[in-house]
């Protein structure tokens, strides 16, 4: 694993470098740590109720994300942080179908979720020595997925209904494998090994492979702590 990480940090650090070799360099030795917390995440409208149902709407999810970085200096300020994280991505949905037949309706309320192995590559900056900003590109590869919820079917005549619970996993072939967005955040240190993080990554990449709409993409808000062994 430290391999995956000196071999992602060399090839932006090396570009860096080259523009911050007038600063001092940085005596702080390269250390790794661990990190984890919670995703608030979302998918961006593919406009589905335009095409299907009467009604489409996606919400936030709560997931979490988990995983190992290190940190490697590159001058006085500027660090690179690799990192290979657990990510639970998905949304939550809701949505009506309307039969032909006018005198009964389907809702459905799901929560989509998937699953991806990360890897953030961050370049940070050091305001304070305990406080940074941070931001570069996000690299995803999908593990898998699942759709759980609940269908219920309504009369419109006499609002009779019935209810039935569902739980599939997602079909891979129809998915992107890869995901690729852009992140941006902070981290303070309240102590020398542990931190507390936050960042958003945006998701450029469409999920859906055979999508011929507007782009589904992932949106993530990550909050948690991080802790470097030193």
């Amino acid at each position: 694993m430290r391999k995956l990480f000196l071999g992602l940090a060399v090839t932006v650090g090396s570009l860096v470098f080259a523009q911050e070799k007038t600063e001092t360099k940085s005596k702080s030795p390269i250390t790794f740590g661990v990190k984890g917390g919670m995703n608030i995440s979302s998918h961006t409208d593919g406009n589905e109720a335009t095409y299907y149902w009467s009604n489409y709407e996606r919400k936030a999810k709560i997931g979490f994300n988990a995983g190992a970085f290190v940190n490697i200096p590159i001058s006085g300020k500027f660090s690179v942080q690799p990192e290979i994280l657990y990510n639970g991505l998905g949304s939550k949905i809701e949505s009506t179908i309307n039969f032909d037949i006018p005198d009964a309706r389907m809702n459905n309320k799901e929560t989509f979720s998937l699953s991806y192995l990360s890897v953030p590559l961050m370049l940070q900056y050091n305001l304070l020595p305990e406080l940074y900003v941070e931001a570069g590109p996000e690299f995803g590869f999908l593990l898998g997925g699942r759709s759980k919820g609940d269908l219920t079917q309504i009369s419109n005549q006499d609002g009779a209904s019935s209810t039935q619970s569902y739980s599939d996993k997602i079909v891979k072939d129809l998915f992107n494998k890869f995901n690729f967005g852009i992140g941006i955040g902070a981290g303070y240190y309240f102590t020398q090994n542990l931190a507390v993080t936050a960042r958003f990554t945006a998701g450029v990449t469409d999920i859906y492979k055979y999508n011929t709409y507007d782009a589904v993409r992932n949106n993530a808000l990550q909050v948690g702590l991080a802790y470097k062994f030193k």
